[in-house]
């Protein structure tokens, strides 16, 4: 399959309003404890969801999972459980530093450490930027991380100029000390989903192998990080349910409001895995000379749009308007950083197939 940057680009941002967009519907439940409804839509994201859309994409799923090494399961697994940590932590980002700021300062991390990493483990980093289309790209990541230091310096303003009242009023639990700490954590360790993907690649390979689309090889993999990062949310939101004394709420309440609840919690998550399915299609179109920066490109429009629903949820109401500038700059600067970047991958060297001799 021939690479289409500007198709795989056009993935990526749907993949990135997809997870910007996830936690809007749970921002709506009520009456549940935050490890109850994080449960329930993880379970729907990490389990449900990811295993009904291999299924149907995957031939040969069984034997693409039976036949691969046992070593590359067990460290993609590995990685699942380290990203599910950062997974949980990123809920707590959410809760305490809200939507916009809990996202910009965890998926800033996030993206530097996943794009990176990769090309530094296969030894080709300087080769990657050395080119035109990789020099464009290093551009493109410079721009990220003004965008979200501006998005950061925004959120560190509106937590100045936030009163304690006003926070107690909305129902607030916006903390940013607190926040930044569990945010660096969460960003960190999320990345390893980058690295899981990219400890992978032998599964999507086999999936290939076996008869499964290019454009969807990537789904197999998905199954095993998720299967660890399911492990660890699964052992903390139980163990949080014990300490908390939560287990009722999964069944107490009126049946109104436990058929809202589930049905926010699942379409949370639902929406939470279509991040990463448009992400496999995103990366196989940009192409294998700079997939690495399909990374950067994932975490630039999942900022942009977390940001975007910051704003409609009012979450910066009360702030200056010189702190909601900041905010519109930060994302005019993530928005140039992924443009710039998608040029960069038009610019990779063009595949030519071996000519064959007789």
């Amino acid at each position: 399959m021939s690479p289409n940057p500007i198709l795989g680009v056009l993935f990526h941002a749907i993949g990135g309003f997809a997870a910007g967009s996830f936690y809007a519907p749970l921002k709506r439940v009520r009456g549940w404890s935050w490890e109850s409804y994080w449960l329930v839509m993880g379970i729907a994201a990490w389990l449900v969801t990811p295993w009904v859309v291999a299924c149907t994409t995957t031939p040969e799923l069984a034997r693409t999972l039976t036949e691969s090494a046992p070593s590359t399961l067990a460290a993609v697994y590995f990685f699942g459980v380290l990203w599910g940590v950062g997974g949980l932590t990123f809920g707590l980002t959410m809760r305490y530093l809200d939507i916009g700021l809990g996202m910009a300062v965890a998926l800033g991390f996030c993206a530097i450490v996943g794009t990176i990493e990769p090309p530094i483990r296969h030894g080709n980093l300087v080769e990657k930027f050395s080119s035109l289309g990789g020099t464009y790209i290093a551009i493109g990541l410079a721009l990220c991380v003004a965008g979200i230091a501006v998005c950061g310096f925004a959120g560190v303003r509106k937590g100045r100029e936030l009163g304690a009242t006003e926070k107690a009023r909305d129902g607030s639990e916006f903390a940013l000390g607190k926040g930044l700490v569990i945010a660096t954590i969460s960003g960190v360790l999320s990345a390893c989903f980058a690295i899981g993907l990219d400890r992978g690649k032998p599964i999507a390979e086999m999936a290939a192998e076996l008869g499964t689309s290019a454009l969807y090889t990537n789904n197999s993999v998905l199954l095993v990080i998720l299967m660890g990062g399911l492990t660890t949310n699964l052992l903390w939101c139980i163990a949080l349910n014990t300490r908390n004394h939560s287990f009722s709420d999964y069944v107490s309440g009126t049946p109104r409001m436990l058929f809202v609840n589930y049905s926010l919690s699942i379409i949370s998550g639902t929406i939470w895995y279509q991040q990463f399915f448009f992400y496999g299609m995103g990366q196989t179109k940009i192409g294998p000379h700079y997939e690495f920066s399909s990374w950067t490109l994932h975490m630039s429009f999942i900022i942009i749009f977390s940001n975007l629903w910051g704003i409609v949820l009012r979450e910066w109401k009360g702030t200056t308007w010189r702190t909601q500038l900041l905010v519109w700059i930060g994302i005019a600067l993530l928005i140039t950083a992924t443009g710039v970047i998608g040029y960069g991958n038009s610019l990779a060297p063009q595949y030519t197939p071996p000519i064959e001799t007789e």
